[in-house]
């Protein structure tokens, strides 16, 4: 992101020196801070779509006033905050990647903790933006959030639409909700393990990995990967970063467990889990 805003940066400062300005003329005709100018060509401070089209009056440059505006927008994509995602409810997000799912036709995602949300069952979804409404102080409508993930599951029957899911034993096995809940979303995943368009591959404890489990993502066709980190959710879609991460797709796929193999796996963790509800523990 920063590589991308100070690429946005030069080329600004490019259109300022070729219209013959310095820095401080072009603040001041612009009535800006002296230093605005210099944040910005140096990548330090992110304009907003005012500055680019001032920016390109200024240096008699409209023209370029499109181009620019492409890239920054792709910048604002780049790196979303929960905190401005959210800002409005959890709801308004999943619309969003509603729209993003229609548009897709192969779905790729590893998820070493947390069940793709996708595969996952009401109430650990529930669970799940529960966390996000306490960690985020977000308004709580969890009930229209919840509704929203389960309808895009409709997509799972979806001929058009492939998916192909990698997560690992951890994620069967973290305490993430509670022991009832977990059992039945294990179930699930072993029914959704036997659907013809889905293909559901788990990395089991013994395995050796040829690339460290360091953190989820998804893969939506050749257009887009997809990180999500505490702060915030990372949408990258460079040429070179898709290639990469479909890379990576593969080096952990290839030591995942399909089929039998992978609804084994699951069903220990559902035995561990019911075992444990049985004992009250």
């Amino acid at each position: 992101m920063q590589e991308a805003r100070r690429a946005l940066g030069l080329r600004l400062r490019e259109l300022r020196t070729i219209a013959g300005l310095t820095g401080r003329q072009l603040a001041e005709a612009a009535a800006w801070p002296a230093s605005k100018v210099s944040k910005v060509e140096n990548g330090r401070q992110t304009p907003t779509d005012g500055d680019i089209h001032t920016w390109s009056q200024l240096t008699g440059a409209a023209a370029e006033a499109e181009a620019l505006l492409a890239s920054l927008h792709t910048l604002e994509l780049q790196h979303a905050e929960w905190s401005r995602q959210l800002s409005a409810g959890l709801r308004p997000h999943q619309d969003e990647i509603a729209d993003l799912d229609a548009r897709t036709r192969l779905f790729r995602a590893f998820e070493p903790v947390v069940i793709p949300g996708i595969l996952q069952t009401a109430e650990y979804a529930r669970a799940r933006f529960a966390q996000s409404i306490t960690v985020f102080k977000v308004p709580n409508d969890i009930d229209e959030a919840v509704r929203v993930r389960v309808q895009r599951q409709e997509m799972l029957y979806r001929s058009d639409k492939r998916f192909h899911f990698v997560i690992t034993e951890a994620t069967l096995r973290y305490r993430l909700c509670s022991p009832e809940i977990m059992a039945a979303q294990l179930d699930r995943l072993v029914a959704l393990s036997a659907m013809r368009n889905v293909r559901l591959g788990v990395i089991g404890f013994g395995t050796q990995y040829v690339v460290a489990p360091a953190h989820g993502f998804w893969l939506l066709d050749q257009e887009r990967v997809m990180v999500e980190t505490f702060s915030a959710e990372l949408n990258l879609a460079q040429p070179q970063e898709i290639e990469f991460y479909g890379s990576i797709f593969e080096q952990l796929a290839a030591v995942a467990s399909y089929g039998s193999a992978a609804r084994a796996i699951i069903t220990r963790a559902l035995d561990d889990l019911a075992a444990e509800i049985e004992s009250g523990v």
